[in-house]
């Protein structure tokens, strides 16, 4: 297929219109090869990383033959964290849009049973969702797949690395043997393989090759020359003064030990791990994401499937064993064309494992001296947005124009200084220019929204 337009495909009108709306000029190498497969009804393995435009692939492929007539589950998305569920449900609810009455669940653990248990009293088209609680509902009955056409196992070699194949067995076993079966895996491994075996039909083998070095990041590697690793942390920061910056440590109780220092230090850093509760983890997403903060501070798991535009930074701030992993993590930056910057930091104990990455990118690491790293004065270590924070959701029938228009409408403020606006059930986020926030905090708590009075605060 060498027509790069979506609309060159058989795609119903009303997702070819969703994705006009979402301004999707042209497709991914991974969408270009593998909607053929989608949308003829074949089973599909695929190695696509995080990031490739796969989500849209496989959304678009169950989307074009649901029958939204028909309420029951017909699409089925299991994935290895609460994070890329949310992300995958997001974006299927976008390129939805234009289907009318379409019901999409996001099933996880970490948030309470209710509201799941009455989403699912009248039966959804498509679920996506976590393999544990998943089964939790299907061991409960409170989810049927006697109807399901469609099963997508998203980034399966992860779920296999947190050891969810017994539960995903679990799920198939619930399911009809007559459906289309899709695999997305970012690493080959022999598990893959196998799964594969056991669950799909003669699958087409679809690999979008994954470049081991990227020219658009500029990797640099320093050796610690003292042991402090948090200071060298804290130098590179000082030097380099990234707008976002994700670090990547190997171990949970490292990210919050690191964010409190840092934030010691004057910089706005917050920890991803998985001891947060559900609510936290979302409102440390949205901060990060809106530029509420610089530093997210996460482990490779936590990480995973994180929807994040325009990541100015990666440092690694301890070598991981696998050098795979390694370029997994710093392709995190430089995407979509934009340049990239990659920061890995070692100590002489960890010779091994730059070696294994220089072999496995074939190149030589640039090594730098942690002597060349000099603090600029003159920059500002404070965020650019504050976010506020908004008791009202969409259950209250709140959409973001509602609080943009509450800000703007009759006020002086400028509707370019405010940024992204999150909805949530329940309460909603707004990013503000650090300029404007006292003024747009007092907006919100002494007026009205759709002529309702909502609590309003600004996060920490």
């Amino acid at each position: 297929m060498t027509d790069s337009q979506f609309s060159s495909f058989a795609i119903r009108a009303e997702i070819l219109t969703s994705i006009e709306s979402l301004g999707y000029q042209s497709m991914t190498p991974v969408q270009a090869q593998s909607l053929p497969v989608l949308l003829e009804g074949q089973d599909l393995l695929a190695q696509a990383k995080t990031g490739s435009g796969k989500t849209a692939a496989f959304a678009i492929g169950l989307l074009n033959k649901l029958e939204e007539k028909t309420y029951q589950t017909q699409a089925l998305v299991i994935c290895p964290t609460r994070e890329l569920a949310d992300q995958v449900s997001q974006e299927i609810r976008r390129l939805a849009s234009a289907i009318a009455n379409t019901r999409i669940v996001t099933l996880c653990g970490g948030k309470p049973m209710g509201p799941q248990l009455a989403s699912l009293k009248r039966e959804p088209h498509i679920v996506v969702g976590t393999p544990g609680r998943i089964l939790k509902h299907l061991n409960k009955a409170t989810l049927k797949l006697d109807g399901l056409k469609t099963l997508v196992l998203d980034e399966a070699d992860r779920m296999l690395d947190m050891g969810f194949l017994e539960d995903i067995m679990h799920i198939i076993d619930d399911m009809p043997r007559q459906r289309q079966t899709l695999l997305f895996s970012a690493t080959y491994p022999d598990e893959i393989e196998r799964i594969s075996r056991a669950v799909q039909k003669d699958p087409v083998d679809i690999r979008v090759e994954v470049s081991n070095h990227n020219e658009q990041i500029k990797q640099v590697f320093y050796q610690l020359e003292n042991g402090n690793r948090s200071k060298t942390l804290i130098d590179v920061l000082a030097h380099y003064y990234p707008e976002s910056t994700l670090v990547f440590c190997n171990q949970k109780q490292q990210c919050q030990d690191l964010a409190d220092e840092l934030n010691e230090h004057g910089f706005h850093a917050l920890a991803l791990h998985g001891d947060l509760e559900q609510f936290d983890r979302d409102q440390v997403l949205v901060q990060f994401a809106n530029k509420s903060a610089t530093v997210l501070i996460a482990t490779d798991v936590a990480a995973r499937g994180l929807d994040i535009d325009e990541l100015s930074a990666v440092i690694v701030y301890e070598l991981s064993h696998d050098p795979e992993v390694h370029i997994h993590r710093i392709g995190r930056t430089g995407r979509a064309g934009s340049n990239g910057l990659a920061i890995s930091l070692f100590a002489a104990s960890e010779q091994q494992r730059l070696e294994a990455i220089e072999d496995y990118q074939q190149s030589p690491a640039k090594i730098e001296s942690t002597s060349t790293l000099k603090t600029n004065a003159n920059k500002s270590m404070r965020p650019p947005m504050v976010t506020l924070f908004v008791n009202a959701g969409r259950k209250d029938k709140i959409r973001p124009g509602d609080l943009l228009g509450a800000l703007t409408g009759n006020t002086d403020l400028p509707g370019k200084l405010i940024g992204k606006i999150n909805i949530f059930d329940k309460i909603a986020y707004v990013a503000v220019d650090q300029k404007v926030a006292k003024q747009a905090l007092k907006i919100l708590t002494e007026g009205k929204v759709k002529g309702r009075k909502f609590r309003a605060r600004r996060l920490a």
